[in-house]
C-alpha cells in the first residue's frame, strides 16, 4: 500500500507534499494492460493527482492531460481518503526508450492542454487549466500551480518500468512556497532541488516520502500521512444513470436493436451487463419526468 504525506518546513515557509504509489500503479498496469510507456504516463498523472489531493479534507480532483500524442487524453483522479483511479486513452500505445528513458514527453504530446477539477461537494465545481509546456507531466503541473493558482510550486514526479512492464517504482513531491519565504530560501530550495537525484532513483533505492523530503530540508514537520489505494468508483446505478443521461431517442435505438447492452468501465475495465427490462425500465423513467 502506498501513502502520502503532507509536512511543513520548520521555518514554516515551505509546505511539501510526498508520495509513494507503486502498488496503485501496478494495478492499474495490469487492469488496463498498459504499455511501458502509457504506464509511465499514466504513473505520473496518478501519483500528480495523489499530490494535488493532499489538501482535501473532503471530494475529489480530477486531473485531466491531453496533448494531442499517441497516448491521447490521461485522466487521473484521487479523492480525500486516498483512493486513486486513472486511464489513459490509448493504453497500448509503444514508443522506443530514448538514452535509456521512456519518452513521455512524446507520448503525451504538448499541444494541448492540463485541466485540474476540484468536486468539493458544493453546487459548482472549480475548474482551471493551462497549456501544456513540455508533456513531461511534472514540469507541465508545476507550471499549471505557479500560473493558474498562483502558488509558485516545485513537482517531481517518476515510474520506473521494468523489463517485463511491471513497475518497480512510483511516486513524486510537491513543494509549494508560503508568503513568508525570502527570495535567498527560494533560491536555496531551487539548487538543493537542482542536486537532487532523478526521483526514481531515490524511490528504487528504498527511499521514503519522508526521506526524500529530509534530502531537501534540514528539518521538517510531518502533518499528515494518508493511505492511498486504488479503488473505483464505478457501480451499476452509475451506469444506470449514464445511461439516462443518453437521453430518450439514444435508449430507443439501443431498445430497437433487441439486445442486452454490454458497458465496460474505462477505469477498472468491469463489465455491467443491462438487459432489456431494464433498458425499459430506464426509458420508462425518462418519459415520466
Amino acid at each position: 500500500m502506498g501513502y502520502l504525506i503532507k509536512a511543513v518546513s520548520s521555518s514554516k515557509n515551505f509546505r511539501a507534499f510526498a508520495v509513494e504509489c507503486k502498488e496503485v500503479v501496478e494495478t492499474v498496469r495490469k487492469l488496463q494492460g498498459l504499455s511501458p510507456v502509457a504506464s509511465a504516463a499514466l504513473g505520473r498523472a496518478l501519483a500528480g493527482v495523489a499530490l494535488l489531493s493532499g489538501d482535501l479534507k473532503i471530494g475529489k480532483v480530477l486531473l485531466q492531460i491531453n496533448g494531442g500524442g499517441p497516448l491521447g487524453e490521461i485522466l487521473a483522479e484521487g479523492n480525500w481518503e486516498g483512493y486513486l483511479r486513472g486511464t489513459v486513452r490509448n493504453p497500448e500505445v509503444y514508443l522506443k526508450p530514448e538514452n535509456k528513458k521512456l519518452p513521455v514527453g512524446k507520448a503525451v504530446g504538448k499541444k494541448g492542454y492540463i485541466s485540474v477539477v476540484k468536486d468539493l461537494g458544493l453546487k459548482e465545481v472549480y475548474q482551471s487549466s493551462t497549456q501544456l509546456v513540455s508533456g513531461e507531466i511534472a514540469e507541465d503541473l508545476a507550471y499549471y500551480l505557479t500560473v493558474s493558482e498562483q502558488i509558485p510550486s516545485a513537482v517531481s514526479l517518476g515510474v520506473l518500468v521494468d523489463t517485463d512492464g511491471s513497475i518497480l517504482a512510483a511516486g513524486g513531491f510537491l513543494i509549494q512556497k508560503l508568503p513568508e519565504a525570502s527570495e535567498e530560501e527560494v533560491q536555496n530550495l531551487e539548487e538543493k532541488i537542482k542536486k537532487l537525484p532523478y526521483i526514481t532513483q531515490l524511490l528504487s533505492q528504498g527511499y521514503t516520502p519522508e526521506k526524500i523530503l529530509a534530502e531537501i530540508f534540514e528539518d521538517i514537520r510531518i502533518l499528515e500521512k494518508r493511505p492511498l489505494t486504488y479503488q473505483c468508483a464505478c457501480n451499476l446505478e452509475r451506469v444506470k444513470g449514464m445511461l439516462i443521461a443518453l437521453g430518450k431517442k439514444e435508449l430507443e435505438d439501443i431498445l430497437k436493436e433487441g439486445k442486452s447492452l454490454e458497458v465496460i468501465c474505462n477505469f477498472c475495465r468491469e463489465i455491467y451487463l443491462i438487459d432489456i427490462k431494464t433498458i425499459e425500465d430506464l426509458l420508462n423513467f425518462i418519459k415520466k419526468r
